[in-house]
């Protein structure tokens, strides 16, 4: 049996192998949305099923799920035989959602790692390429009908055959998406840290043992099962339900619903979504692999002493949600997913687990990634542009404090990148960039508050792209606290305002030098009765011109 201080360095060393992982990918990556907003994630992957031993704590924990469930369908789909079996530093790619994935834009890689000529483990990463093709600059068409239109769908193949590159895969990707010659920077990346990956995993083996290391990713599965299962005895047993909306599917204008029913017996969790919305015309479908991940990622967020590993993962029972928009299947669209139906997901989670865990879970957050995507001719670079801008909003209060304000999204860690490198690469120019002041519910402990931003196109013509969410119905506050502030888009264009129908998702907004566009984000919900707030923070609030008087009298109570 395994020491308990080996088996803690090694836990470390297969955490610092995907660390060093991300770390290359960032660096190494063309793509500011991956270079400077880190869209992208690294693991270690079991070779018989796929599970997951470890993942890069800087990686986007929705692909937690996703990486997984798309590693084992590969896995699967060599020993059956429709996929080439793979050799030394051979490199599959693949971005198709229904093969366990999210939406077009996030392409996997995977590469198998050999020990004594057997395949010991695969290493996988996933990076979010800018533009993959389809009907919108930069992927999220709002009103897609059909996957088809959202870019180009790759099945599994050899990218890289035993360390070089397939010039004629290669160029297929490129004769179908926009900006191709900067896509090579980001492949190389990607290729790159999965070979980083490689020696690191080779230098830990070496330093162990093979059957040391093997022995540590077992107990620590294991181990991992066992302290999920410790935390959710936490819970009383029962039922818990919930709902949570979507604002619309971008093609038919009314709300989708998240039904979601938690039943909790003595280290289980069931999760049953089977009453939630058939599955939608436009592109707020969600693949199995993202309502899986979505539901792992709320856990994650709820115990996140628990150690990351397929282990945590095997108390939480999903009852398949057949026939819903989060099952879905060919050729449903899917652009919305990843980044803003899962949050929707995990926003149910929250919702139903709440009272139950009410020193744990926070009211909602701000649950949008505020996908906008910017695609035309720049004129003084005599050259295409597709620009990806995603926001950050307001965390939800809780038990024990306010909010974070301008938070990352529910599903990851990534940052916005910053306004003097967009303003560089881009022909646009921000003319604000600043809190929403107001924005977070109200409540003992109110919610974080959003973003507020405002850009200039400078030159060129250029169409402009939304899908994001929450502006329907603002992020919901628990315990007695209030909603966030809903999302909220204007585009200026010859000074004349124009609000897309669906609120928060539009695509091809026609833009002039001169036109501009305006994005507001929720802010977080607020927690507990917002009677009960201190009146201390109250005025430190005024003080900060963070609410106005007035809001403060309307949604607080007495004045302080």
């Amino acid at each position: 049996m395994i020491d308990p201080i080996t088996l803690s360095v090694i836990q470390a060393g297969l955490q610092q192998v995907c660390d060093e992982m991300d770390l290359s990918f960032s660096r190494a990556a063309f793509s500011p949305v991956i270079a400077e907003a880190n869209d992208r994630s690294d693991g270690i992957y079991s070779a018989t099923d796929g599970s997951l031993i470890a993942q890069g704590a800087g990686g986007l924990p929705v692909f937690v799920g996703t990486m997984q469930y798309s590693t084992r369908t590969l896995i699967e789909m060599i020993a059956s035989g429709q996929v080439t079996a793979p050799q030394p530093d051979d490199i599959y790619i693949v971005n198709d959602p229904y093969l366990g994935g999210t939406h077009l834009m996030d392409v996997r890689f995977a590469r198998p790692f050999y020990r004594g000529g057997k395949i010991y483990c695969w290493l996988s990463n996933t990076g979010h390429w800018p533009d993959t093709g389809g009907s919108v600059p930069g992927g999220f068409s709002a009103s897609a009908t059909a996957v088809e239109q959202e870019g180009l769908r790759i099945p599994p193949v050899r990218l890289f055959k035993q360390g070089v590159l397939d010039t004629e895969i290669y160029a297929i990707i490129c004769s179908n998406i926009r900006v191709a010659d900067q896509r090579i920077g980001d492949v190389k990346a990607q290729a790159s840290a999965l070979k980083v990956g490689e020696e690191r995993l080779n230098e830990l083996l070496d330093r162990y043992g093979d059957a040391a290391v093997t022995e540590a990713i077992a107990e620590l599965r294991v181990r991992a099962a066992t302290q999920m299962r410790a935390r959710i005895t936490e819970i009383p047993d029962g039922t818990y339900h919930s709902q949570a909306y979507v604002d619309s599917d971008g093609v038919v204008n009314e709300p989708l619903v998240i039904d979601l029913t938690i039943t909790k017996a003595v280290d289980t969790l069931t999760f049953d979504f089977g009453k939630s919305s058939p599955p939608c015309m436009g592109p707020m479908n969600s693949v199995l692999a993202t309502t899986l991940s979505s539901v792992y990622l709320a856990m994650r967020h709820i115990f996140p002493e628990v150690p990351i590993s397929a282990g945590a993962f095997e108390p939480l029972i999903v009852i398949r949600p057949t026939g819903t928009f989060l099952d879905a299947h060919y050729p449903r669209p899917v652009s919305g997913c990843a980044a803003e139906v899962s949050q929707r997901i995990a926003e149910a989670v929250f919702a139903a687990l709440v009272t139950a865990l009410p020193d744990r879970v926070t009211a909602a957050p701000a649950g949008t990634s505020g996908n906008f995507a910017l695609g035309g001719f720049d004129p003084a670079r005599g050259r295409n542009f597709v620009m990806y801008q995603l926001s950050g909003g307001g965390y939800g209060g809780n038990a024990r404090h306010d909010g974070l304000t301008n938070g990352c999204s529910t599903i990851g860690i990534s940052k916005a990148p910053p306004v003097e490198i967009m303003e560089q690469q881009f022909p646009v120019l921000y003319h604000r960039y600043a809190l929403r002041e107001g924005s977070g519910g109200a409540g003992m402990h109110r919610g974080g508050f959003g973003l507020e931003y405002e850009l200039e196109l400078l030159r060129g013509d250029a169409k402009a792209s939304f899908v994001m969410d929450h502006g329907r119905f603002g992020p919901q506050g628990a315990n007695g606290g209030q909603d966030g502030a809903k999302n909220e888009v204007e585009v200026w264009r010859g000074g004349v305002k124009h609000v897309p129908e669906h609120l928060s998702k539009e695509q091809d907004i026609d833009l002039k030098p001169g036109d501009r566009v305006l994005v507001r984000t929720p802010g977080g919900g607020g927690y507990g009765d917002p009677a009960r707030r201190d009146p201390k923070l109250i005025a430190e609030d005024i003080r900060l011109e963070r609410y106005s008087p007035e809001h403060i009298q309307t949604h607080f109570g007495p004045k302080p």
